[in-house]
């Protein structure tokens, strides 16, 4: 059986002008049936770490995270892979900011629009506030970063900005961090307390599978 990566790669080369065989020839050996899409790097960590968590193979269930790079490239991730593309069911995972572009990618694609899952400002931004920031900071301290976030939060900058915005803007400041933490923290979150978004996001993967949508 091919390697999601496989699918995830010949999906990052077809978006960027390349050919769709491989991307089609790697969605039907996997049985992949449903995309998630997600900007980047650390909201892909974030839901795979979660799944994981939640005992969800979304593998066997014929789901693929996809990372696009931005959510700017939704629009031609939605028009390869959805229903006028290879046919996949789509689903999203976006920013507030961004809803726009994935409502209108997602329409232009012939998917249904209440499929995209929302965040307030970022999937980090819902994990801080579910953990608290003494839960974040305990994540910190654990990585060896706790004296970085102190000489941080004495910036002038960073003087009398909310401290849950401080740390998404500390998360945010070294290359890898925020893919980083998107998977500690999202392994520290209180299964009970998983933020609304990807709750919704997971629950609406449980119905495609109980529908029969998560195999090919």
């Amino acid at each position: 059986m091919a390697d999601v990566g496989v699918f995830r790669r010949a999906v990052a080369d077809w978006a960027a002008g390349g050919p769709g065989g491989p991307a089609a020839r790697a969605a039907a050996e996997l049985g992949v049936a449903v995309v998630v899409l997600v900007e980047g790097p650390s909201d892909l960590a974030a839901v795979e770490t979660l799944a994981a968590r939640l005992d969800r193979d979304l593998a066997a269930e014929g789901v693929c995270v996809v990372s696009m790079g931005g959510a700017m490239n939704v629009g031609r991730h939605a028009r390869l892979l959805g229903p006028a593309g290879l046919g996949l069911r789509l689903t999203g995972l976006c920013d507030e900011r961004e809803q726009p572009y994935y409502d209108r990618a997602f329409r232009g694609a012939g998917a249904p629009g209440h499929a995209v899952f929302v965040c307030v400002q970022d999937l980090e931004e819902e994990l801080i506030r579910a953990l608290g920031l003494p839960g974040v900071e305990g994540v910190v301290e654990a990585e060896g970063d706790l004296v970085p976030w102190q000489t941080f939060v004495r910036q002038p900058a960073q003087r009398g900005r909310d401290p849950h915005q401080r740390m998404r803007r500390f998360l945010g400041t070294r290359k890898g961090r925020k893919i980083r933490y998107g998977h500690l923290l999202a392994q520290a979150v209180d299964l009970d307390l998983v933020p609304a978004p990807l709750a919704a996001l997971f629950g609406a993967l449980h119905r495609a599978e109980d529908a029969g949508l998560g195999s090919r």
